[in-house]
């Protein structure tokens, strides 16, 4: 983030600092901590095997992040900002109480770039059995040195794969997303829905088609890929990026072949319309913060300024800041309208989110139990099944997850309406967590009873035993032996008969036994899923509740402030409001001059025909 709007936060404190307001103090100080530890996350995405390794590589201009031809990356790799090349693993020790993984406990073991291949690719790794939360790089590059981040993640296989659940509960909370596909075919039907679901949550959404070099029909697959965004009103610029021309061309010094790599164009994109596009909204944020304080210190100034030039006038000034007054206490109050919004809100929202997750769950669960009354013996298909099984759930997971997190983002507009009329910016609503699906073990099939060869002849005996003894019995009282032709067919018979009903004895457990995992798992998924979501409905309670709590109280102590000022300055003495006359307008001044500069951090802020109104009033 650049440096002006901390600059103009450190003028802010200098300012307000004679006035003794902690609590305003407070609010710039936390500003000032969101500028200085904010980051730009850009999140790089695809399918496995599409080159988002190569591309962030080519971004940095460095092979930090490891390129495998035929494994793929099971951790997400974080590269970012540092004075020194350095590199280290992070893992989760203790998940946070709220949720929230920003708070988590974690352990960060340092080691050399070139050993991270190791821990984050499968070969290594498989299915991240280590348990690391990512990898994180650190560059000296000048693409990163505005607080870009940009992060390598597993391949998400669209929406219908596990990894694609982690990878969308990482969306709500990144500013930019570059969706990569090679150019060896037309996007598929799972990653346009992955878009779909990606331009929901994400400001900035960039398509980059990658290994052009490798195919000649490039162009027109280009041309499919637009064709394609434009049928399903995907709102996404596709670029055309070769990382290996990219590598030819740092080795070489080859800017032409740089220019022609199409990297240029993708850099200019992260600093023109992600970079700048967040510092922009740093800007808004900070200026609001600055105005707001402002605003507030001006009024007890303007009110006791007021009762010292117009006497009858303090009397309506002292009227209007009493009903504000009551107006900023009753916004604390229970019986708050935002109030009630909230809490209301967050009820309905927890009924209908798990409303939704078990109405997923169980149309999943049918479908596979109908897969499993067709096959029979559901050992055949349980590889496949269970495979399915758990694409059909990360992806139902994800898409509950995500209208878990648009859902709280409308909510949080309704009470902000409900509070200032949407005067007030909307506070920063944490809707990111770890994987919803990180702690639910795969689905397992019992042994069971065996049935191989040795079974089936043991139940056909039996059977053929039974029924050459009892036929046998039978044909001896007419003067046949023992063994006859109709106790000999009579044993066949029962011999197959006993050995179809145990097969289908069998089989009936065996079917029980894989709609009973079936139904586990989707148990453990609601359970661990469901957590989740409710964790993150509190946490965005919480957050919303603390902050119009917070700015409903310094609005009450300034208007008390200033009702104190403007009833004590009727009973000062003619020597102190001389003196206060001649110092109120030296502080306004000083206050209006931090106003503009609060202002003019906004492009385009200062010089509009509708003047804020504390420089109104200090005319």
């Amino acid at each position: 983030m650049g440096s002006e709007p901390l600059e103009a936060l450190d003028q802010a404190l200098s300012a307000i600092a004679p006035y003794g307001r902690t609590d305003l103090e407070e609010r710039l100080r936390r500003t000032g901590y969101r500028l200085r530890t904010g980051r730009v996350r850009v999140l790089v995405v695809g399918e496995f095997k599409q080159g988002k390794s190569m591309l962030v590589n080519g971004l940095v201009r460095a092979p930090v992040c490891p390129v495998f031809d035929d494994v793929a990356t099971s951790v997400p790799t974080v590269v970012r900002y540092a004075e020194q090349p350095s590199a280290a693993l992070v893992r989760v020790l203790e998940p946070a109480e709220d949720g929230d993984p920003e708070r988590a406990k974690v352990e960060r073991v340092e080691l050399p770039i070139e050993e991270l291949g190791h821990h984050i690719a499968e070969t290594g790794n498989p299915g991240n059995r280590e348990g690391w939360r990512e990898a994180e790089i650190g560059l000296p590059r000048a693409l990163l040195a505005g607080g870009l981040e940009i992060v390598d993640t597993p391949g998400v296989g669209g929406l219908n794969s596990v990894h694609g659940a982690a990878t969308l509960a990482e969306l709500p909370a990144a500013d930019a997303v570059l969706f990569v596909s090679d150019a060896s075919q037309e996007y598929t039907a799972p990653e346009l829905e992955f878009l779909r679901q990606a331009t929901k949550m994400c400001p900035n959404v960039l398509c980059v088609l990658s290994k052009v070099d490798l195919y000649p029909e490039w162009e027109r697959i280009a041309e499919l890929d637009r064709g394609h965004l434009a049928a399903e009103k995907i709102h996404a610029d596709l670029l055309v990026v070769s990382s290996a021309l990219r590598v030819h061309a740092i080795r070489n010094g080859d800017e032409t072949a740089d220019e022609e790599s199409g990297f240029s164009v993708l850099a200019s994109y992260l600093r023109e319309q992600v970079v700048a596009q967040a510092d922009l909204l740093a800007r808004r944020s900070t200026a609001h913060d600055i105005v707001a304080v402002t605003e507030q210190l001006a009024t007890a100034l303007l009110a006791e300024r007021t009762t010292y030039t117009d006497p009858e006038q303090a009397q309506l000034v002292v009227r209007e800041l009493t009903e504000a007054k009551a107006h900023a206490v009753a916004l604390k109050e229970r019986s708050a309208r935002w109030q009630h919004t909230l809490s209301d809100g967050v009820a309905d929202l927890n009924a209908d989110i798990d409303y939704d997750l078990r109405d997923r769950m169980r149309d999943i669960v049918r479908e596979a139990e109908e897969e499993v009354n067709k096959a029979g013996d559901p050992r055949k298909i349980w590889d496949q099944l269970s495979a399915w099984v758990e694409q059909e759930v990360g992806a139902a997971v994800a898409a509950n997850f995500l209208w878990t997190a648009q859902r709280s983002r409308w909510l949080a507009a309704q009470v902000a309406e409900h509070f200032s009329g949407g005067q007030e910016l909307l506070p920063r609503i944490r809707t990111g967590h770890e994987d919803p699906l990180a702690g639910i073990q795969a689905m397992e099939l019992r042994s069971g009873e065996p049935f191989g060869l040795g079974q089936k002849a043991l139940s056909g005996l039996r059977g053929g035993y039974v029924g050459v003894l009892m036929f046998g019995m039978l044909g001896t009282i007419v003067g046949l032996s023992l063994i006859n032709p109709f106790s000999i067919g009579a044993g066949l018979l029962l011999g197959a008969k006993g050995l179809t009903d145990d097969r289908r004895r069998v089989f009936a457990k065996r079917q029980a036994d894989a709609k009973a995992a079936i139904r586990r798992y989707a148990d453990d998924v609601i359970f661990q899923a469901g957590k989740e979501s409710r964790e993150l409905l509190r946490r965005v309670q919480r957050d919303l509740r603390d902050y119009y709590i917070d700015r409903a109280e310094e609005t009450n102590r300034s208007l008390k402030e200033s009702l104190a000022a403007a009833e004590q300055s009727a009973r000062a003495s003619q020597d102190e409001q001389r003196r206060r006359l001649a110092e109120i307008p030296e502080e306004l001044a000083r206050l209006e001059t931090l106003h503009k500069r609060a202002r003019s951090l906004i492009p385009g802020a200062v010089g509009q025909s509708r003047e804020p109104k504390l420089l109104e009033a200090a005319q």
